[in-house]
C-alpha cells in the first residue's frame, strides 16, 4: 500500500476539491485537519508516508524533520513556491518536490479590502453589539480623500491600489526597487518609505518576505504612523516586527491594524492580538476560497499521478531528484 498524507485541510475539504479516485488503487489518501508544531509528533506521524501533501506554508519542511521521513519520496506544496521547504535539504535526500498551479490572483487583494472596510466601519464590532441589543455604538470612517499607502506595488498591490482610486482615495506607494514610472502606471504616486508611513490613513502590506523584507516594519516605522491610520497585513507575518505592533497597539498609537498573518500559525491561544479590541483578526486565509483550492488539489492529485508514473511534473527542486 503506497501512502500519501494531506496535511493542514482545515476545513476537511480535500477530497472534495478534487477527484482523488484517479490515483492507483494501491494508494492510500489520509487526510489531517490538525496542525501540529511538535518535530517529534510530526515526524512520528508522516514517518511511514511516501508522499506528502501540504496545503502552502502551514507546515515547515526543514532539514531537521526531512531527514527524520524515510519513506518520503514526494513533497507536493500548493503553489510554486513554498518558503518553508529546504529544496536543498530535500534534494540531498532524494526527495522530489513538486508544486501546483496558483489559481486565481484576486483573493488576497478582496481580502484585503474586507479587512480595511470592516476596520473603518467597525463592521465587527457594530454586529457584535447589535446581537446583544445596542444600536449604533460607533462613528466610522469615510475613504474618500484619504490616504492609501501600499508598501509593495506588485501583482497584488496594483489590484488593491486600482481598488483605493475607485474609492476616491489618494494612493501613495513605496518598496525597494519601486519607479515613479511603475507607480503611476496604477494611479499611485512613488513616495520615499517614511513620507508612506507618516501619510498613510490605511497602509497595506504586500510585499513577498524575504531576507531584506523580514522586519522592515518596525518599531521606528510604526511611530511614524498617524493616531487614526489603520496597519494592514494580508503578506507575511514576519514582515513587521510583531511585538512592536503589539505595543502601538496596546498604546493606542495607532486605530488598529488587520492582520491575516502571523509569525505563529496557528496563532497561540494567549497572544496578546486575542485580548486587544483594536484587531481583527483572519486565520491566514487570503488564498482560501473554492476556486483556489479546486486549482490547487487538481493539480496536487495530477502531481501524484505523475510521479506514481515515473514521469513528474511541475518540479521544484534545483535539480530534479531522482523520483
Amino acid at each position: 500500500m503506497r501512502k500519501i498524507a494531506v496535511l493542514d485541510d482545515y476545513q476537511g475539504v480535500a477530497l472534495q476539491m478534487a477527484d482523488w479516485s484517479v490515483l492507483a488503487p494501491e494508494c492510500r489518501v489520509e487526510i489531517f485537519r490538525d496542525h501540529l508544531t511538535d518535530l517529534d509528533a510530526l515526524a512520528d506521524r508522516l514517518r511511514d508516508f511516501e508522499v506528502v501533501t501540504c496545503m502552502r506554508e502551514r507546515t515547515p519542511f526543514g532539514q531537521d524533520l526531512l531527514k527524520r521521513l524515510p519513506n518520503l519520496r514526494l513533497l507536493v506544496t500548493t503553489g510554486m513556491r513554498n518558503a518553508a521547504i529546504d529544496l536543498e535539504a530535500a534534494t540531498n535526500l532524494k526527495i522530489l518536490v513538486c508544486g501546483t498551479a496558483g489559481g486565481p490572483e484576486g483573493p488576497p487583494a478582496e481580502l484585503t479590502w474586507g479587512l480595511i472596510l470592516a476596520l473603518v466601519r467597525h463592521i465587527a464590532r457594530e454586529d457584535a453589539a447589535t446581537r446583544m441589543g445596542s444600536w449604533g455604538t460607533t462613528v466610522g470612517m469615510s475613504l474618500e480623500n484619504r490616504v492609501l499607502g501600499v508598501l509593495g506595488l506588485g501583482r497584488l498591490g496594483a489590484k488593491v491600489a486600482r481598488v483605493g482610486r475607485a474609492f476616491g482615495m489618494s494612493v501613495i506607494a513605496w518598496s525597494q526597487n519601486l519607479t515613479a514610472a511603475q507607480a503611476a502606471e496604477v494611479g499611485a504616486t512613488l513616495v520615499t518609505k517614511d513620507e508612506m508611513f507618516t501619510r498613510s490613513d490605511i497602509l497595506t502590506i504586500h510585499v513577498q518576505l524575504s531576507e531584506r523584507t523580514r522586519g522592515l516594519v518596525g518599531a521606528r516605522e510604526l511611530g511614524l504612523m498617524k493616531r487614526t491610520a489603520y496597519l494592514v497585513n494580508t503578506a507575511r507575518g514576519p514582515i513587521v516586527d510583531e511585538a512592536a505592533l503589539v505595543q502601538v497597539l496596546q498604546k493606542r498609537a495607532i486605530m488598529g491594524a488587520g492582520l491575516d498573518v502571523f509569525d505563529e500559525e496557528p496563532l497561540p491561544p494567549d497572544h496578546p492580538f486575542k485580548r486587544l479590541d483594536n484587531t481583527l483578526l483572519m486565520p491566514h486565509a487570503g488564498y482560501v476560497t473554492e476556486e483556489q483550492y479546486r486549482v490547487r488539489y487538481r493539480d496536487t492529485v495530477e502531481d501524484i499521478a505523475a510521479y506514481l508514473k515515473g514521469a513528474p511534473l511541475r518540479i521544484l527542486n534545483p535539480k530534479q531528484a531522482p523520483p
